[in-house]
C-alpha cells in the first residue's frame, strides 16, 4: 500500500520518567474524593393518582403536577459514548515481504466489540533506540511500511485496531524482523539469531560471553558483538568467527552494562539481536598495558565521488621489517555508505563496519611493503571517510 499516512518520531518514556508520573497522580488521586454535585438531592417519591382510573389510553393526572405538553424534536445527543466494549487485537501479525527499505505486513482483522471497525494503528522501533515511529491504515489488514526504513536493521512492530467511536484496541503480539542489506544480491535472507547467550568466567577485570550457534542459507561468516547503554547507544566491540568472546569489564557507570550478538553472513546481512546480559563493572579500572607500537600504516583516498556514489582506493602498508604473511583489515564507516563492489581485496560489509582481506596476489606484506585495494559503492546523506583501521587485531596510524 502506498501512501500509508505516518506520525512524527517519538522518543520512548525511560522507566524512570514513568515511575514519577504514576507517582505524580498516585498523590493527586490521594486526595480526591467522589461527591455530589452542586444542587443534587434525592428525589421525592410521587404519590400515586386516587380515584377512578383513567380510560384507555389517556394517562391519569397526578396531583400536584402540571399536565405534561407533547415533547417537541429532540437535539442529538452530545453525550460521548460509554460503551465498554473495545475491538479485540488483531492477530496473526505477520511480513510478508522484507526488504531493505520497507516492510510489508498482513494480520488477522481484530474482532469488533460494541461498533465497527475503521482501522489500524501500527507503532514499530528499531531495536535499542528509544525513538517510536506510527502509522494508521483504514480497515485493511495489509500494509506496507518504509518511513524510516534501513538496511541491516532490525524493527518491531505492533498493531491496534480503532473503532467507529475512537476505542481503541490491546496491542498485538510483538512482530520482529530484519532487513537485508541489499535486495538484489544472491543472498538476501539473514542468518537466524544468536541463542542462549550467557556470561561467565568472570574475574576482577574480564568476563566470557558465549551463545549456541547460528545458521544461515549459504553460511555463518562470523558475529558482531555489541555493548549497549540501556538507553539507545550500542557499539561493535568485536567481530569474531567463534561463538565466544572474552570483554573487558568496564568501570562503574550510572547506564546499564549490556551485552548481545548478532550473526553475519557474507553478504553482510545481519541476523535479528541475540537476547542480553549484563556483565558486571569493576571498582577501580585495571591499570591499562602499553600499548604496542603500530605495524601498519593506512591511507584512505576518494579517488572519485559524485552525488549518490563514490570510488575509494585503500593503501596498506607494512612498516615493521617483518613480512606479513596473510591480512585483514577492519574499518567503521562514518557516513551511511554501501559498498557496492571492490577489487584486489576481498571486501564484506555489515553495517557500517567493513572487513577486507588479502587476495593471493597480495597476500604478503613485505617489510615496509603495501598493497592496495578499490572500493565503489553509494552513499544518500555522508561520504565521510573512516578514521581508524585496525590489521591483524592491531591499530594502524593513518596518513
Amino acid at each position: 500500500m502506498v501512501g500509508v499516512p505516518s506520525s512524527p518520531p517519538f522518543r520512548r518514556a525511560r522507566p524512570g520518567l514513568v515511575a514519577a508520573v504514576v507517582s505524580s497522580i498516585a498523590v493527586l488521586g490521594a486526595g480526591l474524593t467522589a461527591g455530589p454535585a452542586a444542587g443534587a438531592g434525592t428525589a421525592a417519591p410521587v404519590p400515586a393518582a386516587i380515584g377512578h382510573p383513567a380510560p384507555a389510553g389517556v394517562a391519569a393526572p397526578v396531583p400536584g403536577q402540571a399536565t405534561a405538553t407533547p415533547p417537541g424534536p429532540t437535539a442529538p445527543s452530545t453525550t460521548p459514548n460509554t460503551s465498554p466494549f473495545p475491538p479485540g487485537a488483531p492477530t496473526n501479525v505477520a511480513a510478508s515481504q522484507v526488504r531493505t527499505g520497507s516492510v510489508t505486513l498482513t494480520w488477522t482483522a481484530a474482532t469488533p466489540g460494541c461498533c465497527a471497525i475503521v482501522g489500524y494503528d501500527i507503532t514499530y522501533y528499531m531495536a535499542f533506540d528509544d525513538v517510536v515511529m506510527s502509522a494508521s491504515v483504514g480497515n485493511v489488514t495489509t500494509t506496507t511500511i518504509s518511513n524510516y526504513i534501513g538496511a541491516g536493521r532490525q524493527y518491531s512492530f505492533r498493531i491496534s485496531a480503532r473503532d467507529s467511536v475512537g476505542h481503541r484496541s490491546v496491542s498485538s503480539d510483538t512482530l520482529t524482523v530484519v532487513t537485508p542489506v541489499t535486495d538484489t544480491g544472491p543472498d538476501t535472507t539473514p542468518p537466524s539469531a544468536p541463542q542462549n547467550l550467557t556470561i561467565g568466567d568472570v574475574t576482577d577485570s574480564t568476563a566470557t560471553l558465549s551463545w549456541s550457534p547460528s545458521t544461515d542459507d549459504v553460511g555463518v561468516r562470523g558475529y558482531n558483538v555489541y555493548r549497549f547503554d540501556g538507553w539507545f547507544t550500542s557499539v561493535v566491540v568485536a567481530t569474531v568467527p567463534v561463538t565466544t568472546y572474552t570483554v573487558t569489564l568496564p568501570t562503574s557507570t550510572p547506564l546499564r552494562n549490556l551485552f548481545y550478538v548478532r550473526a553475519r553472513d557474507a553478504a553482510g546481512n545481519v541476523s535479528i539481536a541475540s537476547n542480553t546480559v549484563t556483565a558486571p563493572t569493576t571498582s577501580t579500572p585495571p591499570t591499562p598495558p602499553t600499548p604496542p607500537p603500530p605495524t601498519c600504516r593506512v591511507g584512505y583516498q576518494n579517488q572519485s565521488e559524485w552525488q549518490g556514489g563514490f570510488v575509494a582506493v585503500v593503501t596498506v602498508q607494512n612498516v615493521t621489517a617483518t613480512p606479513v604473511d596473510g591480512w585483514t583489515l577492519t574499518f567503521d564507516l562514518r557516513g551511511d555508505q554501501q559498498i557496492t563492489s571492490a577489487w584486489n581485496a576481498t571486501v564484506d560489509q555489515s553495517g557500517t563496519t567493513v572487513t577486507a582481506s588479502n587476495v593471493d596476489w597480495n597476500r604478503v606484506l613485505a617489510a615496509n611493503g603495501s598493497a592496495s585495494f578499490g572500493m565503489q559503492g553509494r552513499w544518500n546523506t555522508s561520504n565521510a571517510p573512516p578514521t581508524g583501521f585496525v590489521l591483524n587485531g592491531r591499530p594502524c596510524t593513518v596518513g
